[in-house]
């Protein structure tokens, strides 16, 4: 491209280039052709500019990129001491499932039950010093007095 054309080229897009400009496009086929596309190029950037014809990004566009954008710098800021939402769920899960295993070991292994049919256990568990309802107590001392001995 000559230097006529370069210098007159953003009066020419406007429509005020001087009688040189377009005497030199006259003559200069190699010009002319370049101006043309320059010409094409210059009417799509309009018609992109226009305001019906821009792209709308999707509905959650910006909060999905701020999301991004603080993880991102969670992640630089922090590193492994802040690992992410998934990692507490995960934590906390296995913290509930560590806490019932527990409880249910800690219902299963309770106090021994005494077998109540043998006599020693019977007379063990028996406080003669404590006043007895009517009866209450009438399986102990039947085998207290079945296991007495002289």
């Amino acid at each position: 491209m000559h230097d006529i054309v370069v210098d007159e080229l953003e009066r020419h897009l406007s429509g005020n280039a001087s009688r040189a400009f377009y005497n030199h496009l006259d003559g200069c086929a190699e010009c002319r052709a370049e101006v043309a596309g320059l010409e094409d190029v210059s009417l799509l950037l309009r018609e992109f500019r226009a305001e019906d014809s821009a792209p709308e990004p999707s509905f959650f566009f910006y909060n999905r990129v701020a999301n991004r954008i603080i993880e991102h710098e969670r992640k630089e800021a922090w590193g492994l001491f802040s690992p992410g939402v998934v990692f507490f769920r995960r934590v906390a899960f296995a913290s509930l499932l560590m806490l019932a295993g527990l409880a249910g070991y800690l219902l299963t292994s309770g106090a021994p039950v005494v077998n109540t049919t043998d006599p020693a256990a019977i007379m063990a568990q028996h406080d003669p010093s404590v006043d007895h309802e009517n009866g209450s107590d009438r399986d102990r001392m039947l085998v207290t007095l079945a296991t007495w001995q002289q």
